[in-house]
């Protein structure tokens, strides 16, 4: 498929998990990829996987001079952006009692503040019929223990994207929130466990843990045409967690 030929897209948190799983997806439907990403080795890696249609870009989405390098990047090379997949976050546990305010910027910092200006400082460079996803979490909708602060910033993605969809009237570019239920990425076998996360992707009505290249599909239909009456929307990739 060719949904994405000649459409240029920036995916933050690209390097590793969801968002690799989006750009080995996006190139192979014909887009150019900016990954943006903490580590420059896990960056080099993956555009040395990806090939001459991925660049690599350092930075975190917490620092707005990172970010404003990687959309100079963006506009000197391309010109322009057609997708801009908002996918960087990071989440811990912390139960009511034990929420200290270090736990609570860290991630509100790179969750909520960080897509806010990922999205903002990329806007400008977005065409008309582009399309801009954020990557929200069943969490967002579920009492999760422990997990409260992640769980809100999840929230406030959801209200983003219905914000913003009024914002964007008028202008042609979409708006819509992906949300993965239990995937299997290093950073949710990280915070969760290995053990306790497949006792989650086992309460899914599937039964099991999902792969980054499932979500990474549904973020090409949302990147894509296929998806041009669809903004202010939630679509859930979470075999049915959060649904059923």
């Amino acid at each position: 498929m060719t949904r994405l030929q000649g459409k240029t897209a920036v995916i933050t948190g690209g390097a590793t998990g969801i968002g690799l799983a989006s750009a080995r997806r996006f190139i192979a439907e014909g887009a150019f990829v900016y990954v943006f990403g903490r580590r420059q080795a896990a960056l080099d890696a993956a555009v040395a996987e990806l090939g001459d249609q991925a660049r690599g870009v350092q930075g975190s989405v917490s620092d707005l001079g990172d970010l404003d390098r990687l959309y100079a990047a963006v506009k000197a090379e391309r010109g322009g952006l057609d997708i801009l997949f908002a996918n960087a976050g990071t989440g811990a546990f912390a139960p009511l009692g034990a929420i200290t305010p270090e736990h609570y910027d860290s991630i509100f910092d790179v969750n909520v503040k960080g897509l806010l200006f990922s999205v903002q400082k990329g806007l400008p460079l977005m065409k008309a019929g582009g399309s801009i996803i954020l990557t929200g979490s069943t969490t967002g909708e579920m009492g999760t223990a422990q997990f409260s602060i992640y769980s809100a910033t999840k929230a406030a993605v959801r209200n983003f994207a219905r914000s913003w969809a009024q914002d964007l009237r008028g202008t042609g570019i979409r708006v819509n929130v992906l949300s993965p239920g239990p995937t299997r990425t290093d950073l949710a076998l990280e915070v969760v466990g290995a053990e306790a996360f497949e006792a989650l992707g086992a309460l899914t009505a599937l039964g099991r843990l999902g792969d980054p290249a499932e979500t990474a599909g549904a973020a090409a239909f949302l990147a894509s045409d296929d998806s041009s009456f669809m903004t202010g929307s939630e679509m859930f990739v979470d075999g049915g967690l959060a649904q059923v």
